[in-house]
């Protein structure tokens, strides 16, 4: 079973590190994100260079294709993608509800149909930790139904609530004898006492982690800030926490200072994909005319193998000529780069300095 050991504090920053079904993961930790079972444009080898302990899989997209019984027929998701370090599946909730068309919203569960073939299906909070299970992730998330930025207070009061109702219903058909660690997922919108109402109902039900679920889904950061605020010190010290889908750099440093321990995030895969490198110093868009000349590394400060092989100007080159080793490149850096923010936060809590070091980092950035 999961266990999360603390071995550094400052406020409300942690330092430790997760055990799940034999894989020891560095918190504050950021998993890459393997969507469909691959971190994009990368080998396994290749994440497993940028120092990164765990992924993201999405169950959600597993289940529709390449389907559960393939993955367990190969062996599961660590078999499938040949991938050694720990994975992390999100149970698909907020994907029906962005990208699924024609759904239903029951007490039972959610009718949606498939982005991919207009397909119908039926996932219910049972079905939805079944399909985890199956698949073979070592952290599982409940099922819960987000809801986006601008929802109203009713709404709001009536999704977080079947989110409540759906996470002990998972929790009951959970299988804890697999070793597999099942995170509930707070929710309550932007509302600070339905989010603090939802940490503690949570909380009471004895999840071995817990998850931030809807967030950064349009709202103002100060918004995103106040709702994390308000919801890391009513959930368990000694369990992990974990913000989902956030974010940029900056993002990050913030969210550990509030007490997160681990995040996921799109942004350095697809921004690598989009020809934009992330530095110490913020983000850099390679396709800007006035690197076309420049034979310096994407970022002096970093130590990863692209920035110790190619200059800008090159992987500037290979971008406008749609070369594939482009965006295998900036997505390797920024992996990388984002791997070594986290060492650095973490290194900084262990000394006592992440506050100093933060204001710095925080003011220095551009975004």
């Amino acid at each position: 079973m999961l266990s999360l050991t603390i071995n550094a504090r400052e406020g409300r920053a942690r330092r430790g590190v997760l055990r799940v079904r034999g894989h020891e993961i560095d918190t504050p930790a950021f998993m890459p994100v393997g969507t469909q079972a691959t971190v994009k444009s990368l080998t396994p080898a290749e994440v497993r260079e940028t120092e990164a302990q765990i992924i993201l899989n999405n169950a959600y997209h597993l289940y529709l294709r390449p389907g559960v019984p393939l993955v367990e027929h190969c062996g599961g998701l660590h078999q499938f993608q040949a991938w050694d370090g720990g994975i992390l599946t999100d149970s698909g909730g907020y994907q029906i509800f962005s990208l699924s068309s024609l759904h239903k919203v029951a007490e039972e569960g959610l009718t949606f149909r498939s982005h991919i073939d207009g397909s119908e299906h039926f996932m219910s909070p049972e079905k939805a930790i079944e399909v985890e299970q199956r698949l073979g992730a070592d952290i599982i998330m409940s099922f819960d139904q987000p809801i986006p930025w601008g929802t109203g207070r009713e709404e709001t009061i009536t999704a977080t609530e079947r989110t409540h109702r759906w996470a002990a219903r998972g929790r009951a058909a959970w299988n804890q004898e697999t070793g597999q660690a099942l995170f509930g997922i707070v929710q309550g919108g932007f509302e600070e006492d339905l989010r603090k109402a939802s940490a503690t109902e949570l909380a009471a039900l004895d999840f071995p982690g817990y998850s931030i679920g809807g967030l950064s889904v349009g709202e103002p950061k100060e918004t995103m800030w106040a709702m994390l605020d308000a919801v890391t010190p009513l959930l368990p010290a000694e369990k992990p926490r974990y913000l989902m889908g956030v974010g940029l750099p900056t993002d990050i440093v913030r969210g550990v200072l509030l007490g997160v321990d681990m995040f996921d995030c799109v942004l350095p895969t697809r921004m690598g994909r989009n020809g934009s490198a992330f530095t110490w110093e913020g983000r850099l868009n390679l396709l800007n005319v006035q690197y076309q000349w420049d034979t310096g590394p994407l970022d002096p400060q970093c130590s990863c193998a692209v920035c110790r092989t190619f200059s800008r100007a090159y992987l500037r080159h290979l971008l406008k000529a749609n070369e594939i080793l482009a965006i295998r490149s900036l997505t390797y850096h920024n992996l990388s780069l984002y791997q070594q923010v986290m060492a650095r936060v973490r290194e900084n809590i262990e000394q006592g300095t992440l506050a100093e070091w933060a204001a710095g980092f925080l003011a220095g950035y551009r975004e």
